[in-house]
């Protein structure tokens, strides 16, 4: 894939001492639900290693004069391997300098931007995994007990239409280490932290010979523990289909697969299954009125987020 990079006709757009001094944009890059997520650092740097209790204790009660059989609790080993999320960007030195504000104006404007976008693919990247990167971390829809209508922890909302399906996760996180977190660390230096570098001149190559640039590194290791198999559930095949869409119910079919005591505390949805979910509410209002957009479903927060797409295939 070619590199694109700032032309003189770019800076000829922002150059104009009369533009207000404000960020305005068309592009959906935000990144919700990685706000609210819970964060850990990596246990051994490019990779995350933790135990999941697979197997109980045997107890129970036992006679006078007698004892019971030890059978001692089951540990499975789980290592999550980390990707490098990079924001590094090149820019002609002559091209930002020429700017009236300056060459640091430019690049740091770029560094904003460019960590922001990377900031929306990480969010993409959770609930994609490798079907949004490749070179990425594996996610949730790779999970194997997430991507199928049979598994345990996924809601089939029966919609037919190939490629118009959505999904809605209903989450649990913490920072007690134990459900979904964001890992990050790396380099031999653990920590979630992304680095931003200092910006050098470098000898960049062009197309027919060498120019000096500006560059700057960002990057990070990142990675997404997912926790125990009661930590994300599903609702899958949401579609634009009559009777398909986001309801309550579907939402509390989904929150009864969760352990009683271990409930989710974030569902995460695309725009078009939050206006689903308030159209469903306006059918049944019981006043006629419209029903307000929802903020939660059965106590369970929702957080709207354009990482989740309305183009999946369908499950099956």
């Amino acid at each position: 894939m070619a590199n694109v990079y700032m032309t003189l006709a770019d800076i000829a757009k922002i150059n104009d001492k009369n533009l207000a001094d404000i960020e305005v944009t068309d592009l959906l890059d935000d990144a919700p639900v990685l706000k609210v997520l819970g964060a850990d650092e990596s246990s051994n740097g490019e990779s995350h290693k933790y135990t999941k209790e697979t197997g109980a204790p045997v107890v129970g009660f036992r006679a006078a004069n007698d004892g019971r059989e030890n059978k001692a609790s089951a540990d499975t080993l789980v290592t999550i391997a980390l990707k490098i999320l990079d924001a590094s960007f090149t820019v002609d030195k002559a091209v930002a300098d020429i700017h009236n504000k300056g060459p640091e104006y430019i690049l740091a404007r770029e560094g904003r931007r460019h960590l922001k976008a990377a900031m929306a693919g990480a969010e993409a990247q959770f609930f994609y995994g490798v079907g949004a990167d490749s070179a990425g971390f594996a996610a949730l829809a790779d999970n194997a007990g997430l991507n199928g209508l049979s598994d345990a922890m996924v809601v089939n909302a029966t919609g037919t239409t190939a490629d118009t399906g959505s999904s809605v996760w209903a989450i649990r996180t913490n920072d007690s280490g134990s459900d979904l977190m964001a890992i990050g660390g790396g380099r031999g230096n653990s920590g979630f932290n992304i680095e931003w570098g200092e910006t050098e001149v470098i000898r960049a190559a062009g197309s027919t010979g060498f120019y000096p640039a500006y560059f700057t590194p960002i990057s990070a290791w990142m990675g997404l523990q997912i926790g125990s198999a009661y930590s994300v559930g599903r609702i899958a095949n949401l579609t634009a289909d009559a009777g398909k869409g986001l309801t309550d119910d579907l939402i509390a079919e989904l929150l009864s697969k969760f352990p009683a005591t271990r409930k989710p505390n974030l569902l995460a949805m695309s725009r078009r299954s939050l206006l689903q979910l308030q159209q469903s509410r306006t059918a049944t209002n019981a006043t006629g009125a419209p029903a307000p957009f929802p903020t939660e479903s059965h106590n369970v927060p929702i957080v709207v987020t354009d990482s989740i797409g309305n183009t999946e295939a369908l499950l099956t």
